[in-house]
């Protein structure tokens, strides 16, 4: 529970904006301090505007500093379950605390997703409910690559032909739950060959964000992706025409990373991706998850 004193500590941070079509940087804020109420506000506010928000020169936070940060803006999901062996450090993390690394320990992965492209995506929008956001912390940054990109979901949207956005209206898309984001198979699953018969949540192709009331395209996935409904060869050329649209480059903002950067994106309306990176240089984060609160 935030001290008096956090509760009362007036808000003191600057959003600087990236001049991109989302994100800002917030300068005055050691996230290792409870948040002030006028400081959870402000960056709430600055969030819903924002999208992506990136805290630099967090070096020394902590574990424990983090989660508390990241639960000013909801409860945290527990991090899902890995799709091969993970190293004893892994497991004994607490259990809101993922992590995301190609490094190893004693043969047995640190963290998830290695050091290849991870493709564009939201995150676990195979869910019924995904999440509302997350919090990406860099302890190790590889010399070049690794980069992570985000797309305005919103403008991916407004941008969009009229006669597009009167034809996806209605649309649902079943989003595949088999691979995770980098590629690999999750356990339980087995290859999709009909995205017919992909397993996974279905979702509207537009949605309202539940904080600002504006419509968004929600894209998910684009491997194995189905419009429901629709012939499959009809449902993936208006996937390829949605995809090719929300990815242009003037829709997006690249985070070269930093030690020490935290970075905090709202999942409901981007999509990320990641860039590969040299396999022996090491990344090293650590990621919470937001839960979401209701149904898209």
């Amino acid at each position: 529970m935030q001290s008096a004193a956090a509760i009362d500590r007036p808000a003191t941070l600057a959003v600087k904006p990236t001049g991109a079509p989302l994100g800002a940087d917030i300068e005055g804020l050691d996230m290792n301090r409870p948040l002030g109420e006028a400081e959870a506000n402000t960056l709430k506010e600055a969030w819903a505007r924002h999208q992506v928000l990136r805290f630099r020169g967090q070096q020394g936070l902590t574990l424990d500093g983090l989660a508390q940060f990241s639960r000013s803006f909801g409860a945290l999901d527990k991090r899902p379950t890995p799709s091969k062996p993970m190293s004893r450090e892994y497991e004994q993390l607490p259990p809101e605390i993922a992590v995301i690394s190609n490094v190893k320990v004693e043969g047995k992965a640190l963290g998830a997703l290695g050091d290849g492209e991870a493709a564009w995506h939201t995150d676990m929008t195979y869910n019924e409910i995904p999440p509302k956001g997350a919090c990406l912390y860099a302890v190790e940054v590889p010399p070049a690559g690794g980069n992570t990109q985000f797309a305005n979901m919103y403008a991916a949207y407004e941008t969009l032909p009229e006669a597009l956005k009167q034809r996806i209206q209605g649309l649902r898309c079943i989003h595949d739950a088999s691979r995770n984001s980098a590629g690999e198979l999750r356990i339980g699953y087995e290859e999709v060959t009909d995205p017919r018969q992909t397993r996974g949540a279905v979702q509207p192709l537009v949605s309202t964000h539940a904080v600002t009331g504006r419509q968004c395209l929600l894209l998910g996935r684009r491997r194995n992706a189905y419009i429901v409904g629709l012939p499959v060869q009809e449902s993936e050329a208006l996937l390829d025409t949605l995809w090719a649209h929300a990815t242009r480059p003037e829709l997006t903002w690249t985070q070269v990373w930093q030690v020490g950067d935290v970075v905090m994106w709202d999942n409901t309306c981007t999509m990320h991706r990641r860039d590969a990176f040299d396999p022996s240089t090491r990344r090293l984060m650590y990621r919470t998850q937001i839960a979401g609160i209701v149904a898209l």
